[in-house]
């Protein structure tokens, strides 16, 4: 069968082998494969796998409603599926966990009193209801773990293995890549650009479905999105929501990209729309970028939160909702430059994120007269970058950030290929997934 391996997967065995082991709580948007990566881990892996959807069986619910005692919520669970539940060889999985409150708080007493049974919970929408306090949280008594989308290391592994295992050669060296490896990685790159992370999308372009064949995929997703919006937030916010997640691509358009209120609505003030804001935040929807003023250890000590720019889950996603056509990724037009540094940004962020970084902030020098797109904390210090989108690499900022602040590493990421200059690296933009390789070394 035909499926891309996530890397989440070992993740998911150190949790498994931990002698600290908890209840594990899996966060993540929806569409992005959290179901099918703990299925394929416990099938894998475990003797059994019983699987408990809270979304599809509401019954499940009053199992938690009359007991907390692990050995009877077992007792009644057994009804529910055909699988023995059994201590360490059988991994039970609680889907849509965010339907069952009780449920939630109850594996606060699985890590109490029955720690040798193996629980893995997830939820689409587990942030939102936990930030509105649906839920009496075990705190202390779960390991968290977040899930995102496909990342274009995972997509390429899938679709060319060697040249995914030629790409991962060359992580962590300043070793220029092979012309005939950095033209074939350029070319999935693009690929990428088109179909996103989302698993059923990138499925459909590397297994050579068609293009028709992912933008259905995209639409459908979209469609699905905004059916949550009505389904799961309150009634105010819902347009509120809607005309956010849509000015997205607007947003990111703008020279600067910061988001402004009044691209959502005219006259429309930070009070009357923050709370929609975070609704879709806390979904894992979209990615909100606040600004720092001053790079130094805590970044978010020194966060303006009032000034940010907000990307989306997805490029994939971002590319559809913005109704551009797959085509524009390969074809040269003045009239896509612009929001093709957009696309590159949200295509780095994603990344980062995937690679475990905290949510990146960006900088401005006052008066906006220079701008780095993302400072991440490494360790001890903090490391600017800047995102190209081709090999135009011209522009004044990053050399005004060197200059004031004198920082040990900065990391361009570019369509130039790998190249050390002092303590500026650049990163070939698909390689952005290895950027904690080069941190590390």
């Amino acid at each position: 069968m035909e499926y891309i391996e996530r890397d989440i997967t070992q993740k998911l065995l150190d949790w498994k082998n931990s002698p600290d082991r908890k209840p594990l709580v899996l966060r993540g948007a929806r569409q992005i494969g959290k179901s099918w990566a703990v299925e394929h881990f416990g099938k894998r892996h475990y003797d059994h796998l019983a699987v408990f959807n809270f979304d599809r069986k509401r019954e499940l619910a009053e199992v938690f409603e009359k007991t907390k005692d692990p050995s009877r919520i077992l007792q009644e669970l057994a009804f529910f599926t055909d699988v023995p539940l059994l201590p360490e060889r059988t991994l039970l999985f609680f889907d849509e966990i965010q339907e069952c409150k009780e449920a939630l708080n109850a594996l606060k007493y699985f890590c109490e009193d029955a720690p040798e049974y193996h629980i893995i919970a997830a939820g689409s929408l587990l942030g939102v209801a936990i930030n509105e306090g649906n839920f009496s949280f075990p705190v202390g008594k779960v390991s968290f773990l977040q899930m995102f989308p496909v990342s274009f290391k995972e997509y390429l592994r899938a679709a060319n293995a060697k040249l995914y295992g030629q790409l991962a050669g060359f992580q962590g060296t300043f070793d220029a890549l092979p012309a005939i490896v950095f033209n074939e990685a350029e070319s999935y790159y693009h690929a990428y650009q088109v179909c996103g992370g989302l698993p059923m999308s990138a499925r459909s372009m590397i297994w050579g479905k068609g293009v028709e064949a992912v933008e259905k995929v995209l639409d459908d997703n979209l469609m699905a999105y905004e059916i949550d919006f009505s389904k799961h937030a309150l009634q105010t916010d819902i347009p509120k929501i809607h005309a956010i997640w849509k000015s997205t691509p607007e947003q990111l358009s703008r020279e600067n990209n910061k988001f402004v209120y009044r691209v959502v609505r005219e006259g429309a003030r930070a009070r009357e729309y923050e709370n929609a804001l975070q609704w879709l935040v806390d979904a894992g929807m979209i990615y909100q970028v606040k600004l720092c003023e001053k790079p130094e250890l805590p970044l978010s000590f020194y966060e303006n939160s009032s000034a940010f720019k907000v990307y989306l889950l997805d490029i994939g996603l971002l590319r559809k909702l913005s109704k551009l056509p797959a085509e524009i990724f390969v074809t040269a037009t003045q009239l896509f430059t612009e929001f093709k540094g957009a696309v590159a940004e949200n295509f780095v962020l994603t990344s980062l994120l995937a690679q475990g970084f905290d949510m990146p902030n960006y900088w401005t020098l006052q008066g906006n007269k220079a701008e780095v797109d993302f400072l991440i904390a490494d360790r001890l210090s903090v490391v600017p970058i800047e995102v190209k989108s081709d090999r135009r690499i011209s522009g004044k900022s990053f050399a005004e950030y060197d200059k004031k602040y004198q920082p040990e590493l900065r990391i361009r990421f570019s369509m130039n290929n790998i190249k050390k200059d002092g303590n500026l690296l650049n990163l070939p933009i698909f390689m952005a997934d290895w950027t904690g390789s080069y941190l590390h070394k």
